[in-house]
Parts: C-alpha cells; sequence; structure tokens
C-alpha cells in the first residue's frame, strides 16, 4: 500500500509516494541520495543513522515513513554549508574525533542537537547527548573535547 507522504527535507518540501512502513534511513539512502545517514545497527543502537526530526535528535533506521508526515528532517546534507557545521567539523577535525569517519555524521548531529538546546553543555551534559552514538576507532574523550571545542567557538551561534 503505497501513500503520498509530505515533509520537509534538509529545508526542501519533498512529497513522495512510498509505503508507509519503510524506514526513514532507507528512503533517505536509496530514494533521495542522501548517504551521510549510515546503517550500522539497524536496531537503534549505535546512531550512524541520526537525524533531526523537528530539532530532535532520532535514528532513521526506526521510524517507518508513515511518521514523517508532516515532519521537518535534517540529514547531516542538511547542516553543511552552515556556519554551525563549520564550526563542528573544524572542531571535530582539530581535536582529532575523526578516524574512519563512519560514526562522524552521526556525532555531528548528536552534538548539533545538544548545542540546539545548550550552547554551554558540562562534560556530563555531553556524555549524556553523544551516549546513543558508538565510536570504535577515535575514542570518546577526542569527541568530547572536539564538543567543548565547537561550544566555545560557536558561542551566540547556537
Amino acid at each position: 500500500m503505497i501513500k503520498e507522504i509530505n515533509f520537509k527535507l534538509n529545508g526542501k518540501e519533498t512529497i513522495l509516494e512510498i509505503h508507509p512502513l519503510k524506514r526513514l534511513l532507507d528512503v533517505l539512502r536509496e530514494d533521495c541520495g542522501l548517504t551521510g545517514v549510515k546503517e550500522g545497527c539497524g536496531e537503534g543502537e549505535c546512531g550512524a543513522c541520526s537525524v533531526l526530526i523537528d530539532g530532535i535528535l532520532a535514528n532513521a533506521c526506526l521510524y517507518p515513513m508513515g511518521k514523517i508526515q508532516g515532519k521537518e528532517v535534517v540529514t547531516i546534507e542538511g547542516l553543511v554549508g552552515t556556519d554551525r557545521y563549520a564550526i563542528l567539523k573544524e572542531s571535530f577535525e582539530q581535536a582529532g574525533a575523526v578516524q574512519c569517519g563512519f560514526c562522524s555524521p552521526g556525532m555531528i548531529m548528536a552534538a548539533e542537537s545538544l548545542l540546539r538546546r545548550n550552547p554551554h553543555p558540562l562534560e556530563q551534559q555531553i556524555r549524556e547527548a553523544i551516549s546513543g552514538n558508538l565510536c570504535r576507532c577515535t575514542g570518546y574523550n577526542m569527541i568530547l573535547d572536539a564538543v567543548q571545542m565547537a561550544a566555545k567557538r560557536g558561542d551566540g551561534i547556537w
């Protein structure tokens, strides 16, 4: 049963005729060509598919398209080109918080979500914000440093 799903994707009104149970992750990658979202676990445990849905961090692998009707979805591709992304990217690079890069889009989306809500987070708040995102290469201390660096650099931007 195909349904028409209307939503905003990275700032653009989008209408897709799609099965309402198809995962948002698959639609973003296969139908929209947005490959910044990754499939890691497919169970909402790793955060590689993190997106913002109506400004809230969510795992795209857990969202059926039927629940996206009328919502706003922002992927890493929608964040690229903004001043906030530039600050996050530079901070992650300078802190050494990027190695293989598989988790980086999800980690950056988690950091964006946190900094939108709390532009001056404490270390424990950063730990909680990224707790749904796994990184097997870098180690979390460098990621914590990157988010703290971004918070300082982006003072007033979030």
